[in-house]
C-alpha cells in the first residue's frame, strides 16, 4: 500500500481478492469502488487501473466532457484570461470553509496535500506519495520536494505536520476538519493526541493512530483541507496571501467578484505543467440562472461553475459552447432539526412526525419536479451507489394517508411547517414539490425563501429546511460530518449512540465487504429514525466556451485555477 517511495511491501489480501473478483467485468460501480479504495490505500492511479485489466486514462482527457465542440473562441475573450460564473462567498479561516466556491478561489494560492478526481481516484499534491499501515492505523506521509512557499521560504515536513495539527483543534470556531480528523484528537484537550503527529525528516510525516480509520487522505482532499503557512492569519490572507500556488488575489468582493492573477515572480514546484492563465476572474451572476445566462450571451463569462433547470437546455444551445456532465454523489436534504424550538416544543424530535414527513413525499417525483430527472432517485440514508460499500436499501414508502394518520397521532396536524430554502432554481424547485406533496397529504406548510447570505448563514440551524451536500468519496465521511452525534455540521441534531458506535467501526474495517455489511446496518439506522428525506443524487452539468481546457465539472465542485487553459 505504497505510493511515492519504492516499496517492496505486496498490497494486502483484501485488495488483491477484490481486483481479481471485478477485472474484466462489466460492473462500473465495481469498478470505480476499487479505484477510490485502492489508491486511498496507496496505489498509483495506473497501478490501480492495472489490477483490474484497464489501461490508464489519459491526462489529456478532460474530466466530465460530453459532446462535441461547436464554433469557436468568443472574440470577447482575450488568450490567458478567463472569466467564470460562481458564487463568491465570503472568505475566512479555511478550514472552516461550508461552501466550496470560497476553496475555489483560495485555490489559486492556497494547495491541497492530495486531490480527489472525476474517475474516483486519489493522486498525490503537496505529497508525493503515502504508506499506509495493513491496519490503516499507522499512515507514513511523503512531501515533494522542491516545493516553497511563495515568499521564498521550503515548504517541509514541519508544515504539513502543523497544518494536521491545525485541523485536529477543535476549539477552533467552525472547524469542519477537527470532525475529518476527529481520530487524532485528545477528547480531554481537544487537541491533537500528543506524539500522534511526528516528522522524522524534512520530507516525512508520520501519523499514529489510537485506532484504524480509513478516510484520512480522502479527508485531506476535501476542500476544507487548503494548507496554510506558518503564522496564517485569515484575517489579513488576502492583504498577505502566503501560499504554495502560483496566483495571488488581485480583487476579492463577496457577492460580486474575484479575481486571480498569475504570480510570475514565484517558482511553483509544478511549472510547466499548469498555471497557463494569467488572470482568472470569478463574476457572481447571482442564485438566478436567468443571470447567467445573460451573462453568457454578452460575452461577459466563459464558463459556467454548474448549470440547473430549464437554462441546461438553453446553454447546450449556444454557439461556440460546450456541455460536461458529471454523474455524482451531491444530493439534496428535506429534513427537520429535532433540537430546533417552535413555539416553545420541539415538532421534530418526535419520530411520528419525521416519519409522517417521509411518507408524505415521493422521492421520484421530487427528482422530476425539483431536478428535472437529471439524477437518479434515493433512498433516504444519503449513502450513494458511487460510494464504495453502499448497500441497497427498498425504495421509501409514499404514503400521504399514513403521514396524515401519524400526524394527527403526533398531536401535529394542525401545526405548520415552515419549509425554508435557499432562493435558485433546483433547490427552490425541489422545496417546492415538497411543499406540495405535504400539502397534498392534507399537512399544512408556508414556504419561506430566502436569498444567498440569509440562508448560507442559518443554514444548519433552521427547524426545517433544505440543504444541498456535494459528493464525497466515502460514506463514512459524510456520515462523520453530518450524522455523527454532536458535530457541527450535523443539520438534522440527531444523537444516536448506536449510529455512532457503528460508524467507528466502519471507519475502521478495511475489507469491502464487512464494511458493507455495517453500512447496511447505518443506512437502516438513519431510516428507520427517519432522520431526513434524501431524495436524489445529482447529475450535474456545467458549459464553457470551445477551447477552454480545464473546466469540465469536477464531482466536487472544484475549480482549479492552475488547470485551466485555452487550447
Amino acid at each position: 500500500m505504497t505510493r511515492g517511495p519504492r516499496s517492496d511491501r505486496p498490497l494486502p489480501r483484501w485488495l488483491r481478492r477484490e481486483a481479481a473478483r471485478i477485472a474484466g467485468g462489466p460492473d462500473n460501480a465495481a469498478r470505480r469502488e476499487f479505484l477510490a479504495q485502492a489508491t486511498a490505500f496507496g496505489a498509483s492511479a495506473s497501478a490501480a487501473y492495472a489490477l483490474i485489466g484497464l489501461p490508464t486514462p489519459a491526462n489529456a482527457q478532460q474530466p466530465g466532457d460530453s459532446g462535441a465542440p461547436i464554433g469557436g473562441l468568443n472574440k470577447a475573450t482575450r488568450p490567458g484570461q478567463v472569466r467564470i460564473q460562481m458564487f463568491v462567498h465570503d472568505l475566512g479561516d479555511p478550514r472552516s470553509f461550508d461552501w466550496f466556491q470560497a476553496a475555489n478561489v483560495t485555490r489559486g494560492w492556497l494547495e491541497y496535500l492530495v486531490s480527489y478526481e472525476n474517475d474516483g481516484t486519489f493522486r498525490p499534491r503537496l505529497l508525493k506519495g503515502w504508506q499506509i499501515s495493513d491496519d490503516a492505523a499507522h499512515y507514513t506521509l511523503y512531501v515533494r520536494q522542491g516545493v516553497t512557499w511563495n515568499d521564498g521560504s521550503a515548504f517541509t515536513a514541519a508544515d504539513v505536520a502543523r497544518n494536521i495539527a491545525r485541523w485536529c483543534d477543535r476549539t477552533a470556531p467552525g472547524n469542519s476538519m477537527a470532525t475529518r480528523f476527529a481520530v487524532l484528537i485528545d477528547p480531554d484537550t481537544g487537541q491533537a493526541i500528543k506524539g500522534a503527529i511526528n516528522a522524522p525528516d524534512a520530507h516525512t510525516v508520520t501519523l499514529t493512530l489510537p485506532r484504524p480509520d480509513i478516510s484520512l487522505i480522502a479527508s485531506m482532499a476535501d476542500y476544507p483541507a487548503a494548507v496554510v503557512p506558518p503564522g496564517f492569519d485569515p484575517d489579513t490572507m488576502l492583504e498577505n496571501p502566503v501560499g504554495t500556488g502560483p496566483y495571488l488575489p488581485e480583487e476579492f468582493v463577496p457577492g460580486q467578484r474575484a479575481v486571480l492573477v498569475r504570480n510570475d515572480a514565484h517558482a511553483w514546484w509544478n511549472a510547466g505543467n499548469g498555471a497557463w492563465m494569467e488572470r482568472i476572474e470569478f463574476v457572481d451572476t447571482g442564485t438566478d440562472p436567468a443571470s447567467a445566462y445573460s451573462a453568457a450571451l454578452a460575452g461577459e463569462i466563459d464558463m459556467t461553475h454548474t448549470v440547473e433547470g430549464s437554462y441546461i437546455a438553453a446553454f447546450d444551445q449556444l454557439i461556440g459552447w460546450r456541455a460536461h456532465d458529471i454523474r455524482t454523489a451531491a444530493t439534496i436534504t428535506i429534513r427537520g432539526n429535532q433540537l430546533a424550538e417552535v413555539e416553545g416544543r420541539r415538532p421534530y424530535a418526535d419520530i411520528r412526525v419525521r416519519r409522517a414527513l417521509q411518507l408524505a413525499m415521493s422521492n421520484d417525483i421530487l427528482l422530476e419536479l425539483g431536478h428535472g430527472n437529471r439524477g437518479e432517485v434515493a433512498e433516504n440514508h444519503h449513502v450513494s451507489p458511487l460510494h464504495p460499500s453502499y448497500a441497497p436499501m427498498p425504495a421509501p414508502q409514499y404514503n400521504p394517508a399514513q403521514a396524515r394518520q401519524l400526524m394527527s397521532e403526533a398531536g401535529m396536524l394542525d401545526f405548520e411547517h415552515e419549509l425554508i430554502s435557499l432562493d435558485d432554481s433546483w433547490r427552490r424547485n425541489t422545496a417546492d414539490t415538497a411543499a406540495a406533496l405535504l400539502i397534498d397529504a392534507g399537512l399544512r406548510v408556508r414556504r419561506t425563501i430566502l436569498p444567498g447570505p440569509r440562508y448560507w448563514e442559518g443554514w444548519n440551524t433552521f427547524p426545517f429546511s433544505s440543504t444541498d451536500w456535494g459528493h464525497r468519496p466515502l460514506a463514512v465521511q459524510t456520515y462523520a460530518l453530518a450524522y455523527r452525534s454532536g458535530e457541527p455540521w450535523n443539520e438534522f441534531g440527531w444523537a444516536n449512540s448506536d449510529f455512532d458506535t457503528l460508524l467507528q467501526e466502519a471507519l475502521a474495517t478495511l475489507d469491502i465487504d464487512a464494511r458493507r455489511a455495517i453500512m447496511a446496518k447505518l443506512e437502516a439506522l438513519v431510516r428507520e429514525d427517519a432522520v431526513t428525506v434524501q431524495p436524489y443524487w445529482r447529475t450535474l452539468r456545467n458549459h464553457t466556451r470551445t477551447g477552454l481546457r480545464g473546466g469540465g465539472h469536477h464531482i466536487g465542485f472544484e475549480i482549479r485555477p492552475a488547470e485551466l487553459r485555452w487550447t
